[in-house]
């Protein structure tokens, strides 16, 4: 199979699909600060996964992988040198000064470009057809930022592995804490399709050595040909991680789903709806109790929370975007409505708090 020279920004939860790239042989250059830049440089990056059976996770370090990685600041690179460009920051850095413009010759230069992000770009949704893409503009931080794409060279990978950086680590640490995989839908071009499945078949056959032998690792890329598939996260989401907020602070995501089991039901339930009126089908979505049983191991809070927490002045809005979706489709939720009431009361406190 060609070796692919891939482009990801986004270096914290990005180092989790470079690590499994990597080990096909492509050669991945990560977007990260430069503190984080220099780090990666000199030692690469570690990624730890825990593997069922297992006591202990196995720890993959990037060094040792036949492709090679390189970090790089948003004003070092050219998105035309990349065969595969893959976004996975929050939807509110690509507004930043360099991260922007870095954004915006990614969609001149037409590379295909793979979202692994919770808030799917606005041209993917135009990709949806029957529905309004101008109507929903309300749950971007920068809407602009999106203007140059043309929506068939961006696709969506949702993102369902878990990974954090555990705060007692140098930042070029990444532990996974659940590792599912990665679905990811069509681009336009047959081509560019090509790309994903050649790297999908490539991770599915990944084998790592360790003292016992050779053992197979979790997280696989899944290529699907419905662009619904990766909506799925979409009732996760709303179930789970915005519901980790809360009023004066925030809980872990075990106990926003465990907590009132059939307020979470009643809300995901909502948002399988709303996908299947889109154009869904059930099948392409994941059923509530599955989802349910996953999140039984979801310790933490979301990032969501934890930066409303941090007393950032925006976050990623697919509460909002979940929202103006389902009222197109003449639909709504009182469960939803507050979700997104609450976000928007944190981020006033915050911003206002910024502003004194």
């Amino acid at each position: 199979m060609p070796k692919y020279n891939i482009l990801i920004l986004g270096a914290s939860y990005g180092s989790l699909l470079a690590s499994k790239m990597m080990f096909g042989g492509h050669n991945v250059t990560l977007i990260c600060l430069p503190a984080e830049a220099e780090l990666v440089n000199a030692e690469g990056f570690r990624v730890r996964m825990p593997i069922r059976g297992r006591k202990e996770p196995v720890e993959i370090d990037s060094r040792k992988l036949p492709g090679k990685v390189t970090a790089a600041g948003p004003a070092e690179v050219n998105p035309k040198d990349y065969d595969l460009i893959g976004l996975a920051m929050q939807e509110p850095q690509y507004g930043s000064t360099g991260v922007r413009e870095l954004l915006d010759a990614v969609a001149k230069s037409r590379v295909p470009c793979m979202s692994i992000m919770n808030m799917p770009p606005l041209p993917y949704m135009k990709r949806i057809p029957g529905l309004d893409s101008e109507t929903l503009k309300p749950a971007y931080t920068n809407p602009a930022v999106w203007d140059n794409f043309d929506p068939g060279t961006l696709t969506l990978c949702s993102p369902d592995p878990q990974a954090i950086r555990p705060p007692d680590e140098k930042i070029n640490v990444l532990q996974v804490t659940l590792p599912t995989n990665f679905k990811v839908a069509r681009f336009d071009s047959e081509a560019s399709n090509q790309i994903l499945r050649d790297i999908a078949t490539e991770i599915e056959a990944v084998r790592l050595e360790t003292a016992e032998g050779k053992i197979e690792l979790p997280v696989k890329l899944r290529f699907h040909d419905s662009l619904f598939v990766p909506l799925a996260k979409w009732p996760m989401l709303m179930a789970g991680n915005y519901r980790c907020i809360t009023k004066d602070g925030m809980r872990t995501a075990q106990e926003a789903v465990h907590t009132d089991i059939e307020e979470s039901r009643a809300i995901y339930d909502f948002v399988i709806d709303v996908c299947i009126s889109l154009g869904a089908t059930r099948d392409e979505l994941v059923p509530f109790e599955k989802y349910a049983a996953a999140a039984e191991s979801l310790s933490r809070p979301t990032s969501a929370a934890r930066s409303l927490n941090n007393g950032v002045p925006n976050i990623e809005r697919a509460d909002r975007l979940v929202q103006l979706t389902a009222r197109q489709m003449g639909m709504s939720n009182s469960i939803l409505d507050a979700i997104v009431a609450l976000v928007d009361a944190r981020l006033d406190a915050n911003r206002k708090k910024a502003a004194a």
